[in-house]
């Protein structure tokens, strides 16, 4: 490809900036242009070369040229099919579907003129302070939570729990029915699968990650308050959390969110997705892999700080809810109104009235920590224990010549003896013997 007068003078300048006879600000002012823009045209000549200087649409087709037919033809294949996509997601399902190439600019005036679309007015309220990307790819990664109305009424409410990596904004999720620990703990075991452990992780304070009280002066409570199953995991698997004070601190997953609200809500459309499966599974088969494509970028720097899983580290025992008990002196532990007996091979004297570690993993499994091992728990079988034999009654003791002791006056009107032997009931006194009552008197 030539180049065309003006950029061979360029590069007459550039080349002086690059044998260092020239400044790049006495370059930008000589061929007036900007600084930024006479680093980015240097940054071009030592990766392509001449060629590099070249402009980027030439020998393209021009966006102002297309006709009326393609004009209309775009417009029908947006009014039928994607009516309510965007300009620039309708632009690059024309090219993927139709093979119709129109610039995302020159679609966004066609539908604004055809009343297709209709531009959002954006408020800049606070200007925040931009902070570069991180340089490796693992170094950072933020995670938070979406809660949204993905499938749009056609199933069950989902929550997108994300991880994006801050070097390359390479996207991994998972939709769960609710924010919990457990879901939270999937979503990572699949990151740690899939790319190792990062060096650290970027949230919220959400009570998932952090013990959140008040302030108190109760000298009993210690100072630092005990960690999460999450905050715990992460101990575990040598992880850093870092905690953002504001959701600006972690913006680019916040942005992504936006951007998936769009995208994503209108890919699960398409499909018909109704259930938590196919929302997953169009998740990771379609949106993850096109998401890298579209919005992925290499890390600054080629070294990788994700980090393999140890031999001492098992994934399924760190991703637990762990909690302490005390094995009874029959080998068996309580957990949440049930009882655990530990087999008899892994039993030992020692384990009586010891405090060990119970792990309740993601597949439902009970596990005891003990002494760097695991032990597999089981159920007790409910058996019904027989009942004791009756005892004989048990015949008081009369001495010879003794009298049975009448039952007294007190006792009438209780089913106490035989009922033969019971007294009547005293009979009314006959009212010759009643004293003279004040009726009486007046008669």
């Amino acid at each position: 490809m030539a180049l065309s007068k003006g950029e061979r003078d360029r590069l007459v300048v550039l080349r002086q900036v690059k044998e260092g006879k020239l400044t790049q600000r006495a370059a930008a002012e000589q061929l007036g242009l900007s600084p930024r823009w006479v680093k980015k045209l240097l940054a071009r000549l030592r990766l392509e070369g001449d060629q590099g200087l070249a402009h980027r649409l030439r020998a393209k087709t021009s966006n102002n040229g297309h006709p009326a037919v393609l004009r209309e033809q775009a417009l029908a294949l947006i009014r039928e099919r994607y009516g309510d996509y965007g300009p620039t997601l309708a632009s690059e399902m024309l090219a993927q579907e139709h093979a119709i190439v129109v610039n995302r600019e020159t679609l966004r005036q066609w539908m604004s003129a055809e009343e297709l679309w209709k531009p959002r007015r954006q408020k800049l309220n606070k200007v925040h302070v931009w902070r570069p990307r991180r340089r490796h790819r693992g170094e950072l990664v933020q995670w938070d939570t979406c809660e949204h109305d993905w499938l749009e009424g056609r199933g069950p409410k989902l929550y997108l729990i994300a991880m994006i990596d801050d070097a390359t904004s390479e996207l991994t999720g998972r939709f769960a029915l609710s924010d919990s620990t457990a879901e939270n703990m999937q979503l990572l075991k699949r990151y740690v699968e899939l790319h190792g452990r990062p060096a650290a992780v970027y949230t919220d304070k959400a009570g998932l990650f952090q013990v959140n009280r008040p302030l108190h002066y109760n000298k009993h409570l210690e100072a630092e308050p005990p960690p999460t199953q999450i905050g715990r995991a992460l101990a575990e698997l040598d992880i850093r959390r870092i905690a953002a004070h504001s959701p600006q601190a972690k913006g680019r997953i916040e942005r992504s969110f936006g951007t998936l609200q769009d995208r994503l809500v209108k890919g699960l459309r398409r499909c018909q997705a109704s259930s938590l499966e196919e929302a997953n599974r169009y998740l990771e088969q379609q949106l993850e892999p096109e998401w890298k494509k579209r919005f992925g970028r290499a890390a600054l720097e080629a070294a990788d700080a994700h980090r393999r899983l140890r031999k001492d580290q098992c994934l399924e025992s760190i991703l637990s809810e762990v909690e302490g008990r005390v094995v009874s002196n029959d080998y068996t532990i309580a957990w949440r109104g049930k009882r655990y007996q530990i087999g008899v091979e892994q039993a030992k004297p020692r384990m009586r009235k010891q405090a060990v570690k119970i792990e309740q993993r993601l597949d439902g499994g009970l596990w005891l920590r003990w002494q760097e091992g695991r032990i597999e728990l089981h159920e007790c079988s409910e058996t019904v224990a027989a009942a004791p034999p009756a005892k004989p009654a048990v015949k008081p003791r009369v001495k010879p010549g003794a009298k049975a002791k009448p039952n007294r006056s007190w006792m009438d009107g209780f089913s106490v003896g035989d009922p033969a032997k019971r007294r009547p009931p005293l009979s009314a006194a006959p009212v010759a013997l009643r004293a003279p009552s004040a009726a009486d008197n007046g008669a």
